[in-house]
């Protein structure tokens, strides 16, 4: 257990245990009232044990450039399950709710983005890297008909887009290439995605390549030596350096994870 957490627990058992000494010296009402009061007052706390375990996190996190401690295999989660630490929601216009919820569908937290106008979603505030990366993530279509998963990320200089359902649910690919949108370069594919269903997926950046996988396809294998890589013109541009959107879509978003390639 965490420290915090034993010390909070234990104030909050001593906190508890006074509460039922005085409700049994009282009456039968008296004692309801007071054992009322305590399951509050614990409540109360576990309230702020969350909160304080949340700032710790968060602080952690910022102490670390904005990323968690990696694992074993290089990985650092961009999520911590409580809050959208280290990100923020992006204001396009009409944009749908960005929230987090601890238990997703009964299930592990996710974050959610309803459905907007148009585009919708979040991006990070803190420092990633360049090139020689890779992101992984797990998103699920809740309702809409457009892109469930829009990731926004760097590439050297410039920015680039892995869309996932767009251009009326089905497009995947990388925009831009060449100034040529994800529905019309060489890294256009057609996929669906039906609603209610985990789909992982997994992006790598080098200087010299751009590859991504859903589940485990291999859907993007773009050569981009030479190449302009860029974000398509407008609002999306709003997402960098790093950032996951739909458009007119409501998603949910789990496992959000990076590592740096040249950490292995």
């Amino acid at each position: 257990m965490n420290p915090t957490r034993k010390i909070l627990a234990a104030l909050t058992c001593a906190g508890l245990c006074a509460s039922f000494l005085l409700a049994s010296a009282a009456s039968a009402q008296d004692a309801g009232a007071a054992i009322s009061r305590a399951q509050k007052t614990l409540d109360a706390i576990d309230r702020l044990i969350d909160g304080i375990l949340a700032r710790q996190r968060g602080t952690a996190a910022a102490n670390n450039g904005g990323l968690a401690q990696p694992t074993g295999d290089g990985w650092k989660s961009l999520f911590d399950g409580q809050s959208l630490a280290g990100w923020k929601q992006t204001v396009f216009g009409g944009d749908g709710d960005v929230r987090v919820e601890k238990i997703f569908r009964g299930g592990p937290p996710a974050i959610v983005v309803e459905m907007g106008a148009s585009l919708s979603g979040f991006n990070w505030v803190g420092d990633v890297p360049r090139t020689r990366y890779e992101i992984s993530l797990e998103a699920m279509k809740i309702d809409g008909s457009d892109f469930i998963c829009g990731l926004t990320f760097p590439v050297g200089n410039s920015y680039a887009s892995l869309i996932l359902g767009g251009w009326g649910g089905g497009v995947v690919g990388i925009s831009s290439i060449d100034n040529r949108d994800a529905s019309e370069n060489d890294t256009t594919k057609y996929r669906h995605f039906p609603k209610g269903q985990w789909f992982k997926i997994r992006l790598r950046v080098t200087p010299e390549k751009l590859e991504a996988w859903l589940e485990d396809e291999k859907i993007v294998n773009q050569d981009i030596t030479g190449k302009k890589i860029s974000l398509r013109p407008g609002d999306i541009m709003r997402s960098v350096p790093l950032g996951i959107t739909t458009y007119q879509t409501s998603a949910a978003f789990r496992n959000i994870k990076l590592r740096r390639l040249d950490a292995q």
